[in-house]
């Protein structure tokens, strides 16, 4: 078990960002010298995890870059932290959300001592789960003296590929600085005979990202709920274009989306998630957006249709209406000539207790996994939980693989729900985790605040913008 100092601070710097740095101290200046770090570890690098370089000195720090080729799918151990108080704590571990008696069958990250040595490893442990409800599966328990930062183990798993960390300059101002460089991905394998381990399988061709960032939802409305003009959407599709994401999640149709979104992205190579929203008024004035999208009709931008937001969860029409409306309007997306995969997306239970009748009409099986909710994840657990829940999206329809269309974490609130509280460094480790064990199959929410929604449950609905992590 890793510890650091409570003086210590991380900063994370997304993938396929560029990182405007300031310049270098004149050589006048009292701070250490430039130098060339290698990250903390020792160990050669075996996947492309975030490489970890500390800091110890102020100065201007040159972290090499490095490029990594996996043959097969790889499975190692990662890192997240999380801020403790003194005493006895549990973390880790791999956490699932089941609906009835079952055995879990799943590999998890631990620590082990020998010789005085304590390495870091990858198990395997089959846990009976005697009811429904949430576990959490193989954690660890450590005990500290002082308020600090826990450093531990979590799965990570990377496809065949060759992943490349390009060099980093940065002038640190503080001692025991920490900085995390997550691999970008540069060509992924296309052929492999090797079967995933703990991971969720493959998106479907074309869906998701190789690397730790895929998509960003975005609605192009002012913080006062108005419609955006098109230089501002414009302005918006740049930035997440800097950010390092290649699509964006669109839920509707509405503030000329198809057409300004469309435009910026277009602009700097972003995709669409194109969305048809259901809303109270149910299936029949949804079929104005589908209607409008056919007319729009440009599928070169197109990565995925989500036909309804959890529609069903929200009780604005059936799962039979649902599944009629997302094959009328596949055929109606066919005829235009889209040729790309539909979805829709619900929280996990919806899906598991209406199987049948979706897994019938999508072609990849589109979910909602939020940490947040669970009352039992804090921010450290939130990418081993994302992960775990992908697992079973995955396994759900025979042949049709799982992707995340919503996640994140709010940055501010009124209350906890149990131990996942609301904050700006809470956000940001969370942020970190589901990147780092599930981000290339993710679309986190959001671009931005959203000041003109509903506070909400927890009051935290205004709350989930993210893109100030990114800058």
């Amino acid at each position: 078990m890793a510890e650091t100092s409570p003086s210590q601070r991380s900063v994370l710097i997304p993938q396929s960002k560029t990182v405007h740095m300031p310049p270098a101290p004149p050589s006048t200046s009292s701070a250490a010298p430039v130098s060339t770090v290698a990250p903390t570890s020792a160990a050669p690098v075996l996947a492309p995890t975030p490489a970890v370089t500390t800091c110890p000195t102020p100065g201007v720090y040159t972290i090499p870059e490095t490029t990594i080729t996996l043959t097969e799918y790889t499975t190692v151990c990662a890192a997240t932290s999380t801020s403790v108080p003194a005493g006895t704590h549990t973390v880790g571990g791999v956490t699932t959300i089941v609906e009835t008696s079952t055995t879990v069958v799943c590999p998890y990250a631990t620590v082990s001592t020998s010789g005085g040595v304590t390495t870091s490893t990858i198990l395997t442990t089959t846990y009976v789960c005697p009811s429904a409800g949430t576990y959490t599966i193989a954690p660890i328990t450590t005990t500290v003296v002082s308020s600090t930062i826990l450093v531990y183990p979590t799965a990570a798993s990377y496809a065949p590929g060759t992943y490349h960390q390009p060099e980093v300059v940065t002038t640190i101002t503080e001692t025991d600085y920490v900085v995390f460089c997550p691999y970008t991905s540069m060509e992924v394998a296309t052929t492999s005979t090797a079967a995933p381990v703990a991971s969720s399988s493959a998106p479907s061709p074309g869906l998701g990202s190789s690397g730790n960032q895929w998509a960003v939802t975005y609605t192009p409305y002012t913080s006062s709920g108005q419609c955006k003009a098109a230089s501002d959407v414009a302005a918006d599709m740049a930035a997440i274009k800097a950010a390092g994401f290649s699509a964006v999640r669109l839920y509707a149709t509405d503030c000329s989306g198809l057409q300004n979104v469309g435009a910026g992205c277009q602009a700097v190579g972003l995709k669409i998630i194109l969305g048809v929203f259901i809303e109270s008024s149910g299936i029949s004035a949804a079929q104005e957006q589908v209607t409008e999208i056919v007319a729009w009709a440009q599928w070169d931008l197109v990565e995925l249709i989500v036909i309804g937001n959890e529609a069903i969860f929200n009780g604005y029409c059936t799962p039979s209406e649902l599944a009629s409306f997302i094959s009328s309007s596949k055929s109606a997306f066919s005829a235009a000539g889209y040729s790309g995969p539909c979805t829709t997306t619900e929280p996990l239970n919806v899906l598991q207790e209406y199987t049948e009748i979706i897994c019938e009409v999508v072609d990849v099986v589109g979910c909602n996994i939020h940490p947040f909710f669970n009352a039992a994840v804090d921010a450290s657990q939130a990418g081993s939980f994302v992960a775990s829940q992908l697992q079973i999206v995955d396994a759900l329809c025979a042949g049709k693989s799982g992707i995340n269309l919503e996640t994140g974490w709010p940055s501010a609130g009124s209350s906890c729900n149990g131990v996942a509280c609301p904050t700006p460094e809470n956000q940001q480790t969370a942020i970190a985790a589901i990147l780092a064990a599930a981000g290339g199959q993710s679309a986190i929410l959001s671009y931005e605040n959203d000041p003109w929604k509903d506070p909400g449950e927890f009051g935290c609905e205004q709350y989930w913008g993210i893109i100030q992590l990114f800058q």
